[in-house]
Parts: C-alpha cells; structure tokens; sequence
C-alpha cells in the first residue's frame, strides 16, 4: 500500500510538469477511422446525380467570362445567349475524372506537410472578418497587427493545419494593397501551409509571385503550397473575377476550392435535396472547367452552405438541414471520386456563448461524420462571420482537438497492457499510481483546457471565469509564448522588394482595386 501511495504521488507530480508544458507541436493530418454517415442510398446518390447533369445540360450555367466561354467553346460544350454554358453530362464526367483524388500539401516546414484526401483532413481558421473581438473582447475593425496576432495563433494552436490568409479584414492597409500584406503575413508567422487571396485575377498573380520566390517555380508545378477558393454566385453563375484567378493558380498547378456560395432557400429551393441537387450542379461545372484550363490539376469541390431563417432572411448556422446537406455532399463528392471542403465551428451568436457553442459543435460533429477533406473557417467564426474573436478563436481549436480524437476512433494498441492492469489491481484498488495509467494518461482521455471541470467551491477559488474569460487569457499567454519561425534571409528580403515593388505599382485608392 505505500509502495502505491509513493509511486501516486510521483506520478501527479510527474503529470502537473507536463500539463505545464505547452506543445504547439502541429497535429498530423487526421486520419478518420469512424463510419461515416450517409443518409443516401444509391438510388438517391443516383437521383441527385441525375437532377444536376440535367440541370447542366437543360438550363446551364452562366460564365461571365469571355475567357472561359471561349475555354469551353474549345472544349466542345453548347454557348447560348453568350455566356450561357450547356455542359453534357458525358463530357463533365470525363473532365472530372483527370482530378486527383489525392495529394499532399508542402509546408514551407516539411514537417508541417500534409497528405490530403480520401479519408484525411485538415481544419483551417476561418477567413473574411470585417471585425474582431480583440484581447480586451472589444468588437471593432481590425489592422495588420491583428491579423498577425491571429496567424501566431494559427501557428501555435496544434490542430490548426493552415494560418489560412485574411483571417480578419486590416483596415489599416489600403485594400488594393492588402493581399500583399496578409499573404507576407500567412508566409512570415507561420511554417505551415496557407491560403491566397483570390480577390482579383492580379492579386491571385500576385500571391502566385509571391509563392515562387518562397517555394521556387519549378517546386510548385508538382507540389501543392498554397490554396485558392473559387465562390460561386448562387444560383448558377461564375464570375470573371473568380475564373481569372482560377487561372492564376491553375498556371502553377497549385489547389482551387470550388466553391458556391449557398444560401438555403435564398438563393437555392426551400428543401434540402433539391439545394443539394444545385449546388452540386454549380460545383460540377467549376470542376470541370479547371480541367479545361489545365487538365490533372488539383481541385476540391467545395461550398459554403448556410441555411435562411424563413421569419428574418438572416443566415443560420448549425441548423439540422445543413448537417443534412453536408452528409449528402460527402456523398456526391466520394461519387465523383474528388476531394471536398466545408466550413466548420460556424456561428451566429454575437458573442462567446451558449448559442456559439451549442452551433459550433452541432456543425464539428456533423462535418467530422461527413468525411470533410478541407475543414475551413474551424477557429473564431461568430456573428455570421462578420467577427472573429480572439477567445472563440482558441476555443474552437480545441473543440477541433476533440473532435480531432474522436473522428481517429478507438485505440487497440494498448489493449493487453491496459487489462493486465486490471489483474495488478484487483477489486477495490485504484489505477493511478499504475505504470499503465502513467504511460498512457496523456492520451487516454482528452483533458480539455478550456472548460473547467472542477467542483464549484475550486471554481469560485480560482475567480468564476466564463469560457470567453479564459479564452482571452490563454490567448494572451500564447502571443506572449509565440517564437517566430524565421523565414530565410534571402527570401525574406526578396519577398520586401517585391511588396514593395508592388506598392509602388498599384494605386492605393480602394475604388482602383478590381479595375487594376
């Protein structure tokens, strides 16, 4: 019995040394081991399938693009009243056979690479904030120094696989001139791999630049960096602004996210099978063409789904119909063979609250079970991602850790030690102090740091604090930690010249951005 209460005692001073060391080692890719839902049979599989190629075929899709009209003239498709594209369903599908199913993210830090596809998937923080809630959970317009604050986040948070770009807007930069600046910044606080604006055809030729002098020209016409997002204008339209910067990332071979932009029952029926017949239709025909562009380059099927309150015509998040949709989507995605994005830990709460909670799980669990390749927008997303707040911003990235551990499923490995402890115990013992329990504690059960699972007397003791409290102290405490990874000297300095070569160039006034 001492021999037990000795060995104890070590071991929970042995446990407090290591929970007080923080690891911001980066989590691998995860790799899904659970069954994945799938409310669809074959013959509804087949059903949507059916609707989109008629869809396609019957009604068209509208490119606004003389390019791209141009592009599938070539390709042989029917061009009506301009730009309207009718794609046969034969010629879709062997466009998007030439997809590859799979491939890996380089990281500016090989460790930090990523196999990506079939059954692996990465979180990646959410993007697009005019606002944040800052340290002090002060709403308000963001600056560079913000976005910086983020993308060290991103790099210490260990179940973020990307720093992402324009996490939040800097208003502090003239918007002509920002993509610059937010991508310098995703390359120079972050060894992992990131996203590029797409906001224009330049701008996306100019992350492109950007990449090269990072990664070199040739290292990029077979090895995926960075990723771009392609949104779709819902119902049925692609734009010149988006197809243009398609092309830019198509030139280096590097992934585009094919993306419609769906409001359900704004922009798409009023019912969820038939919201999901379109959207797959939209997603079909952005995939084909980047086929047409360059054949065997890399593209995910994508969206962005958010379900309309039918009483205010606002956008919810973590409603019943878009776990629906995202399980259908998983399906149709895994029936054309490619790779697939959604959007994660969404709410529309105006603070970190129950209702934040409660929605950013609700869409986790349901994103996880779908099978999701790129989990975007995974960290911070409130008020319909009009903010990002710094607390939600920690907090979601472990809620991703836990779901990170449940979607890897059970642990065999362990077996037999685990139940030959049950025979050094024996009835009425404790397994604390066993050398099972002091190998394996650490992983046995997910230990969050965010919630607070004390009794409420040692609550009260260490001050009542709400998750959003400790949320803005763990975040202040990780910018205190945060190390640079330092970027090469060389491609540091080149990357300045190069910002500011191009500052020079574009005219600073917002109204010239698109047109430049």
């Amino acid at each position: 019995m001492a021999d037990a209460v000795g060995t104890t005692r070590r071991g929970r001073g042995a446990r407090k040394t290591i929970r007080q060391t923080r690891d911001v080692t980066m989590l691998p890719a995860l790799k899904r081991r659970l069954p994945l839902t799938e409310p669809m049979d074959q013959d509804q599989i087949e059903k949507i399938d059916a609707a989109s190629m008629s869809v396609l075929e019957d009604v068209g899709v509208v490119f606004r693009d003389p390019i791209a009209i141009a592009d599938w003239r070539a390709a042989g498709a029917d061009i009506r009243d301009g730009d309207r594209v009718h794609l046969d369903r034969g010629l879709v599908r062997e466009l998007i056979s030439s997809i590859p199913s799979s491939f890996t993210y380089h990281a500016r830090n090989p460790a930090n690479n990523l196999p990506f596809g079939h059954d692996h998937s990465i979180f990646v923080p959410m993007t697009g904030a005019p606002y944040l809630r800052d340290l002090e959970d002060t709403r308000r317009n963001p600056t560079l120094e913000d976005l910086a604050n983020f993308h060290k986040l991103s790099h210490m948070l260990p179940a973020m696989h990307s720093s992402a770009h324009h996490i939040v807007e800097p208003y502090d930069h003239p918007i002509s001139q920002r993509h610059l600046r937010i991508t310098y910044s995703s390359m120079k606080h972050s060894d992992k791999t990131f996203m590029g604006m797409t906001t224009s055809p330049k701008n996306a030729e100019d992350v492109m630049e950007m990449c090269v002098l990072l990664f070199g020209a040739d290292y990029m016409q077979s090895h995926p960096v960075v990723t771009g997002n392609c949104n779709g204008n819902s119902p049925l339209v692609w734009d010149e602004t988006m197809l243009g910067a398609l092309r830019a990332f198509a030139k280096y071979n590097q992934p585009i996210l094919c993306s419609p932009f769906v409001l359900g029952g704004a922009n798409t029926p009023a019912s969820v099978a038939p919201t999901v017949a379109q959207l797959n239709a939209e997603a079909l025909s952005c995939l084909a063409y980047t086929q047409v562009v360059r054949k065997g380059m890399p593209a995910i099927y994508g969206h962005y789904l958010a379900t309309v309150s039918m009483r205010s015509g606002a956008p919810m998040a973590g409603t019943p119909e878009i776990s629906l949709m995202n399980f259908m989507i998983g399906q149709m995605a895994r029936h054309y063979n490619v790779p697939w994005r959604t959007s994660n830990t969404l709410g529309g709460a105006k603070t970190l609250d129950a209702q934040a909670g409660y929605e950013s799980a609700m869409t986790l669990n349901a994103v996880l079970m779908a099978g999701a390749n790129y989990i975007w927008h995974s960290a911070g997303w409130n008020e319909a991602g009009m903010h990002c707040s710094m607390s939600k911003f920690v907090v979601d990235a472990e809620l991703c850790a836990m779901g990170y551990r449940m979607a890897e499923g059970i642990r065999w490995d362990d077996f037999d030690a685990a139940m030959q402890a049950v025979r050094d115990i024996g009835p009425g013992g404790h397994y604390l102090g066993h050398s099972h329990t002091l190998e394996n504690f650490q992983r046995a059960f997910f230990m969050p740091e965010m919630f607070d699972n004390n009794s409420i007397e040692q609550w009260q003791a260490d001050g009542a604090l709400d998750t959003n409290t400790r949320g803005l102290i763990r975040a202040r405490q990780m910018l205190d930690e945060y190390e640079e990874p330092k970027l090469d000297p060389g491609i540091d300095e080149a990357l300045g010249d190069y910002i500011a070569r191009r500052e020079r160039e574009i005219p600073a006034a917002d109204a010239l951005n698109q047109e430049y």
